[in-house]
């Protein structure tokens, strides 16, 4: 069967890493979570004290771009984002990160830098990638695009479920509603690679779906695409 891109880009907490996992699985394709990568090196800004209250040091960060790397293995079956060879996946996903991360992600500086990673991991096809600007920046041309969303209320609930789950316990349903507003608000308006739906995606509310409809609904639309 013929190997495409597939993007997914959405809101915080829709459920696109979600079904984006699922169906890269399905596919035997590669998952690509870029929304880990803007985490990371929102991680490595803070371990190194580059952003505080009054904002971020830019020069400095900007500056060490080149030197952090970050890379994704296999681990018991679940991806792990890796931040210069140390595993920070249970690291990237705490609340400190969600409320500063898109404050990192709107500085064209990294933008730039990651997408060319991004694009430089799907050069050879079979990969199925989910963030903001995917479908509109990284893969322009890709093949399939979906942007997924969900009700403000469902996506705080998933994401405080998450939250509980992974043993993240100082944070209540309210500031994770507020975070998500304010990260909505901020990806919208950002002057680089915005927050925008493809006029070629085709669009997807799970507020009401299961996660097996989900992936059921994008499965068949990729499907078709490639009986074409």
């Amino acid at each position: 069967m013929e190997k495409i891109n597939i993007a997914l880009d959405g809101h915080s907490s829709c459920g696109k890493s979600t079904i984006a996992k699922a169906l890269a699985k399905k596919l035997n394709y590669v998952y690509v979570d870029s929304g880990a990568m803007y985490r990371s090196i929102t991680l490595y800004a803070l371990e190194k004290g580059l952003i505080d209250k009054t904002g971020i040091n830019l020069k400095k960060l900007i500056g060490d771009l080149d030197e952090i790397h970050i890379s994704f293995k296999i681990i018991n079956g679940t991806q792990h984002t890796f931040l210069n060879d140390k595993d920070v996946e249970f690291d990237i996903r705490t609340q400190r990160i969600s409320e500063n991360v898109s404050q990192v992600a709107k500085i064209p500086e990294v933008r730039v830098h990651l997408v060319k990673q991004q694009q430089f991991l799907g050069r050879s096809k079979g990969v199925v990638m989910d963030g903001r600007d995917i479908g509109t920046v990284v893969f322009p041309n890709a093949e399939v695009k979906f942007f997924v969303t969900a009700n403000v209320d469902v996506r705080a609930q998933r994401r405080y479920e998450e939250m509980i789950a992974n043993q993240h316990n100082h944070i209540t349903f309210e500031e994770i509603k507020q975070n998500l507003e304010e990260r909505d608000f901020v990806d919208s308006h950002r002057e680089t690679s915005p927050l925008l739906k493809a006029e070629d995606a085709i669009l997807i509310d799970t507020s009401d779906l299961s996660p097996e409809d989900q992936l059921n609904f994008v499965y068949s639309k990729v499907i078709e695409k490639i009986n074409k």
